[in-house]
């Protein structure tokens, strides 16, 4: 069985922003440090409010683009180029 918990990575130990249920003392686990991805905004020529609006307006897209079928695009200009 896998449970997965977030946490935070400070001072040289993670700390969890949930406790685990059902999970007994010296259980084995696996850390895996993500990424922190941030984007430079005004690089892209819009502020925190335009970036807000944008994403609202595009999430009314989001069950269709995270769909199992649109996969098929994922690799669209490589499967053109084979044809």
């Amino acid at each position: 069985m896998l449970t997965t918990i977030e946490g935070m990575y400070r001072g040289g130990k993670i700390e969890l922003l949930e406790l685990p249920s059902d999970i007994h003392e010296d259980t084995p686990v696996i850390v895996t440090f993500l990424s922190t991805h941030s984007i430079d905004l005004p690089k892209r020529g819009i502020d925190k409010a335009q970036a807000a609006d944008l994403r609202e307006r595009l999430a009314t897209f989001a069950e269709d683009w995270e769909s199992p079928e649109m996969s098929i695009y994922d690799n669209y200009d490589a499967a053109k180029s084979n044809l």
